[in-house]
């Protein structure tokens, strides 16, 4: 396997700027090529982008892999992947990274197909093992329940997602060096098979729950739609997002987009609120990498206290008006 050499990172663009996940990717990425002495590369793909490749630099990359092309302006399955493909067949990665993102969780299956390596999804963490030099990854398991660490001892490359929030971000560092290599060469207009003939962009108020650094989510406790306007005046209050269960969903009682789970979103805030939801397994598998979960639930035996940092039994319409009224005190407002 000494053929196989350095850690690629495929890297998101959003908004013409680099992802906030491609600064974890980098960031992670960082360290292991460091544990490994060897280099970090990344790949961008987009279209004008070269001015990209500067900041992945300055964010850690010995290399910056930029495929600029009109093909790829917005996410297509076949161009990515046989861009990305390409890559790691020209310079054998011993590692490949992507975000646990709508594009990664596309993407790197394919890419472990074409390449016949080994794959870790959703992984929250990432180490190097000193005696074997192997990559070890943690994902969780059983709905979060539990976690599991995995190694691919001989496939190549080894392929892992992470986590959005998981993993700490690369920190700019203007004097850090780096070489730009145009990778125009590895794009196939002949790889299209599916031609994207509209996208309409979700539309959002305030911050994307994914990317909310406070979350407040109900369940079907809370009661009703206009319930949960209380929730969204704390999450407004904290400057965050509101979330929610399936079953509030599905009661329509907040938009699907909301859905906070393991067929909805997953996120990892600093601060999870939990009102009126069991914990169930689906849902925790969604928020069990939040740095602090505070439940409130009428019910002791409820699951969602044997996850939670803190946890307040009793009727959320008497805990939670005085929960947010205590915030508003402590933030003058």
């Amino acid at each position: 396997m000494s053929d196989y050499q350095g850690i690629l990172v495929c890297g998101e663009i959003s908004e013409g700027q680099l992802a906030p996940i491609t600064q974890e990717l980098l960031g992670i990425g960082r360290k292991l090529a460091n544990d490994l002495s060897q280099e970090l590369s990344i790949l961008l793909m987009g279209k004008n982008i070269g001015n990209l490749a500067q900041d992945a630099i300055a964010f850690g990359a010995d290399k910056a892999y930029v495929a600029d092309n009109p093909l790829l302006e917005t996410y297509n399955s076949d161009v990515f992947t046989a861009v990305a493909a390409r890559l790691c067949q020209k310079i054998s990665p011993a590692i490949v990274l992507l975000g646990q993102t709508d594009t990664g969780r596309d993407l790197a299956p394919r890419l472990v197909g074409r390449l016949q390596g080994g794959l870790a999804m959703d992984c929250i963490e990432l180490a190097i093992d000193p005696s074997t030099k192997l990559l070890t990854q943690t994902r969780p398991a059983f709905g979060g329940n539990a976690n599991a660490t995995v190694v691919t001892k001989t496939a190549r490359p080894q392929i892992a997602t992470i986590r959005s929030k998981a993993m700490a971000p690369a920190q700019l560092d203007e004097s850090h060096k780096g070489q730009v290599i145009p990778a125009e060469d590895l794009i196939d207009a002949g790889a299209v098979k599916v031609k994207v003939l509209e996208r309409v962009k979700e539309k959002t108020e305030g911050i994307k729950l994914e990317d909310a650094e406070f979350v407040v989510s109900g369940g079907r406790g809370v009661g009703s739609a206009q319930n949960f306007e209380a929730l969204k005046e704390l999450a407004n209050l904290l400057g965050g997002a509101v979330g929610a269960t399936r079953a509030a969903c599905e009661d329509g009682w907040i938009p699907m987009t909301q859905q906070v789970g393991q067929t909805g979103k997953i996120v990892s805030p600093n601060l999870y609120i939990a009102i009126g939801l069991s914990g169930a397994m689906q849902h925790i598998a969604g928020c069990s990498g939040s740095k602090c979960i505070v439940a409130i639930n009428k019910d002791a035996g409820a699951n969602i206290f044997k996850v939670a940092s803190f946890g307040i039994v009793g009727d959320y319409k008497e805990a939670l008006p005085a929960l947010t009224q205590k915030i508003k005190e402590l933030l003058g407002k």
